[in-house]
C-alpha cells in the first residue's frame, strides 16, 4: 500500500492544513538605475533604512539588511514554513541565497558609484541544521580581499543562540556600469 492509499493521506491535503503567503516587491530596474549614481555604502545603508527597496529576492525569502560597515554586512531572517522542506528544516538554498547576498552586500560597501560585483563561486558548508525552531537567523558577509576584476569574501550564518550553522567562501567578479544588463522593461511587439 503506497502512501497515496492510505486513508490518513487525505489529511495531508485537508484545507485546513493549507497555508499562504503574499509577497509584493518594486520593479527592480528603476532602483538598479538609481543605485549606480550612489557609492555602495551608501546604496547598502539606503535599503537598510527604507530609502531604497531590498531587492525582490529579499521580499520573497524574507530577510532584511540589519547592520551596513565597510566590508561587513548582516543579514537577518526569522524563518517560517514556507521555506522549510519536506523534513521540517529550512532548504539549504535559503542558506545559500541569504550568504551570497551579504557577501556581495559587503564587497560593495567598498565600491564607488557604478560598480558592482557578480557570484563566480559559491561554497557552503553546512555545520548544524535550521528551522522555524532556530529564532532569528543572522547571515554576515565579510570581504577577504577586494581586487579589481575579482574579489573573496567568507560568510558566516548563526542561528538565534548564535550557534555556527553554515560557513561560506564565495569568489565575485567585479563588474563597472559599462558591463551592466540593461534593466529596461521589456517592450511589447
Amino acid at each position: 500500500m503506497s502512501l497515496m492509499d492510505e486513508p490518513r493521506s487525505a489529511e495531508l491535503f485537508a484545507p485546513s492544513r493549507r497555508r499562504s503567503r503574499m509577497v509584493d516587491w518594486q520593479e527592480p530596474g528603476p532602483v538598479a538605475r538609481a543605485s549606480m549614481t550612489m557609492p555602495g555604502i551608501e546604496v547598502m545603508a539606503a535599503i537598510r533604512d527604507g530609502r531604497l527597496p531590498p531587492p525582490p529576492l529579499a521580499r520573497l525569502i524574507g530577510f532584511k539588511m540589519a547592520e551596513v560597515h565597510p566590508g561587513r554586512i548582516v543579514m537577518q531572517l526569522d524563518p517560517e514554513q514556507s521555506l522549510e522542506n519536506t523534513i521540517g528544516l529550512l532548504h539549504g538554498a535559503v542558506a545559500a541565497a541569504l550568504l551570497d547576498t551579504a557577501m556581495g552586500c559587503a564587497i560593495s560597501t567598498e565600491l564607488p558609484a557604478g560598480r558592482g560585483s557578480v557570484t563566480m563561486d559559491l561554497k557552503l558548508t553546512y555545520l548544524r541544521p535550521l528551522s522555524v525552531r532556530s529564532g532569528t537567523i543572522s547571515a554576515e558577509g565579510r570581504v577577504v580581499k577586494l581586487g579589481r576584476q575579482s574579489s573573496y569574501t567568507e560568510g558566516f550564518i548563526h542561528d538565534g543562540a548564535g550557534e555556527l550553522a553554515v560557513h561560506a567562501t564565495a569568489t565575485f567578479a567585479m563588474i563597472g556600469a559599462g558591463t551592466l544588463p540593461d534593466q529596461s522593461p521589456p517592450q511589447d511587439s
